[in-house]
């Protein structure tokens, strides 16, 4: 399917079958489960992929299109499908070609379905997943303290921390699992989120559970995580823009049914910002990485304010656990922190702080 059709077949999709029941997708993991296999039946689930391996393919401005594209109608199937997509994109770097042939090919309808935990690498003090090479692979033993889609993935491609500092990535079972060596996985119940809680995110224990090298995707330098982070520094603002967008929705719409109030000057005032910030954002590839902190920042303060604003029009409806524009308010707070380091945070706080010392 040609490139301009696969994003026409997602926005069709999108606004008509995904965002009549956006509200319900955040709560019923049987409907979200659904949902995504609509992505898979219009081969969307693989589109950093290379199509020698079935994937789209896609560039970097269309796949971010396409990500901003899901985060305005539906967070949780967004944050969900990411990390499907995430798993194919990182497993296509893999040397294994066996490894490759086994999942790459299936996994753009959803036939094969691959999560992923590795977001513990982040911490620098201790990481709580490591590893042991073995004779005929790697041991992994440890906690993973994030891993999203129990019971809607069947794998998760995971990380863990080598004695050297390196990392190595391979295949685990989502489910529990005992090995005849004695090794085990066991996962949590799915945790009680404030937001997208549908989307079954859980913890792991993994005590002595070993990985052949036919289930190694691939062993990182020591500190790869944190390049890749400021490589990637934008990625997770194609999520803000989305969600941002979703709350001028819900703005505009009110502006219909409550023609009495003066809405559309603070509307059309967000709206031209939310321009801005993106037409930044998709031209800055090339720009400095504090340049490219300073508009990921800037995509989650706007995200919590278009959704503030939603929530403000909408009055106190708002408060409503199933009103769209609580449910908007909840996804923004999960954007303000998905895939944070250490540099997000603190610019996020800045910013934050900014109008404090403005007013002083």
């Amino acid at each position: 399917m040609e490139t301009s059709s696969l994003l026409e077949t997602s926005e069709i999709y999108l606004r008509n079958e995904i965002a009549p029941i956006a509200n319900q997708l955040d709560e019923d993991v049987e409907l979200l489960r659904s949902a995504l296999k609509g992505l898979g039946d219009r081969h969307l689930l693989a589109l950093r992929v290379p199509e020698t391996y079935k994937g789209a393919n896609l560039d970097n401005h269309r796949f971010h299109s396409f990500q901003e594209q899901v985060a305005r109608f539906s967070g949780a199937l967004s944050f969900l499908q990411t990390q499907h997509q995430s798993a194919g994109a990182i497993l296509s770097k893999s040397e294994n070609e066996l490894l490759k042939q086994a999942y790459l090919p299936r996994m753009g309808t959803g036939e094969a379905s691959v999560g992923i935990g590795f977001s513990h690498l982040r911490r620098q003090d201790d990481p709580p997943l490591k590893a042991t090479e073995t004779k005929n692979g790697y041991q992994f033993h440890g906690h993973i303290p994030w891993i999203t889609g129990f019971g809607i993935f069947e794998t998760v491609l995971a990380a863990a921390l080598l004695p050297n500092g390196q990392a190595v990535y391979g295949m685990i079972p989502f489910t529990n699992t005992e090995q005849n060596s004695g090794g085990s996985i066991c996962f949590s119940e799915p945790m009680e989120l404030a937001a997208m809680s549908s989307t079954n995110t859980v913890t792991a224990e993994l005590i002595e559970w070993n990985i052949d090298q036919s289930e190694v995707a691939f062993v990182t330098d020591a500190g790869a995580i944190f390049k890749s982070d400021r490589t990637n520094i934008l990625n997770h603002s194609f999520f803000a823009l989305g969600c941002a967008q979703a709350g001028l929705d819900i703005v505009s719409r009110t502006q219909e049914t409550k023609p009495y109030l003066s809405i559309s000057s603070s509307y059309e005032t967000l709206l031209k910002e939310l321009k801005q910030c993106r037409q930044s954002i998709y031209s800055a590839q090339d720009q400095s990485f504090e340049e490219r902190l300073k508009l990921r920042v800037w995509s989650i303060d706007l995200a919590v304010r278009c959704a503030h604003a939603a929530v403000v029009v909408s009055s106190g409806a708002a408060n409503s656990k199933r009103h769209p524009a609580q449910r908007v308010y909840r996804e923004a707070l999960v954007f303000s922190v998905s895939g944070q380091t250490a540099a997000v945070l603190e610019g996020t706080l800045d910013r934050i702080s900014a109008t404090s010392r403005r007013d002083r």
